[in-house]
């Protein structure tokens, strides 16, 4: 089984969040891809299978399988139209998420996504000692999304994972208006999935990105992960569907003995 390692949201390497990719002929066993994530340790580890014109894909982050993610998929189709399918610029990917499409439009990938439709949630005294700061207003779709002070707020908070994990939501995002050029800046943390924080969530930004849009009445975001590896997508609210687009860099290709 070969197994590539690429870098996605990312315009060189150790940039962006690192997805494992592994293309399979058919599907084994699902402990097996359990084993492999684990093994990977990153993120998330996708697998593809071809089915017909398309590919039916699969996410595995260490604690287990997963209904979205954003940059495992760009990592796909950059691992597919660079290794796989030379020539092959749209794929169309069946997944627990529902049918996803990702286009190479000249050195970056643009997934099209769901944007989640979220609700208004009241803040708690325990969102604010989860996450170490003030909290402005929170949302609720899949994940919890709270929105800080200021965009220097997000990349200081340390949050306290335990406390994290106790919270509703699959995930926890932090955000606030942008700055330095950036139309907004967040965090994501995902210890439910064993995961402390991830570098850069693309299913994170279907629930950020439909806030700040509606907020700043823009359409077109410039958006910025702001984790130690950091991250920036471009992000194209419209029609109740989200597109997410940012380059990727390939770091290794390995066999797998199994």
């Amino acid at each position: 089984m070969k197994c590539y390692h690429a870098d996605a949201f990312a315009e060189k390497l150790f940039e962006g969040n690192p997805a494992a990719v592994c293309v399979l002929d058919c599907w084994p066993e699902d402990a097996l891809l359990q084993a492999i994530a684990i093994e990977n340790n990153l993120s998330e580890t996708a697998f593809a299978v071809r089915e017909g014109e398309g590919w039916r894909l699969r996410w595995f982050t260490p604690g287990g399988e997963i209904d979205l993610c954003g940059h495992a998929t760009l990592a796909t189709a950059f691992v597919l139209a660079n290794f796989v399918t030379p020539g092959e610029e749209r794929f169309v990917f069946d997944t627990l998420g529902g049918v996803l499409v990702c286009e190479k439009r000249g050195g970056m990938y643009e997934l099209d996504f769901p944007a989640y439709d979220m609700r208004s949630v009241p803040v708690t005294p325990e969102m604010e000692r989860a996450i170490g700061a003030p909290v402005r207003a929170a949302w609720m779709a899949r994940d919890l999304v709270c929105e800080l002070e200021d965009a220097g707020a997000v990349r200081s908070a340390s949050p306290d994972l335990a406390l994290v994990k106790a919270l509703d939501g699959l995930l926890l995002h932090i955000t606030a208006a942008g700055d330095g050029g950036y139309d907004c800046v967040t965090r994501s943390f995902a210890p439910k999935l064993a995961v402390p924080e991830d570098p850069v969530c693309g299913s994170g930004h279907c629930h950020v990105a439909p806030l700040w849009a509606g907020r700043l009445g823009k359409g077109v975001l410039r958006a910025r992960q702001a984790s130690k590896r950091g991250g920036t997508l471009l992000c194209t609210v419209e029609g109740g569907r989200c597109r997410l687009a940012g380059g990727a860099v390939l770091y290794s290709t390995a066999e797998l003995e199994i």
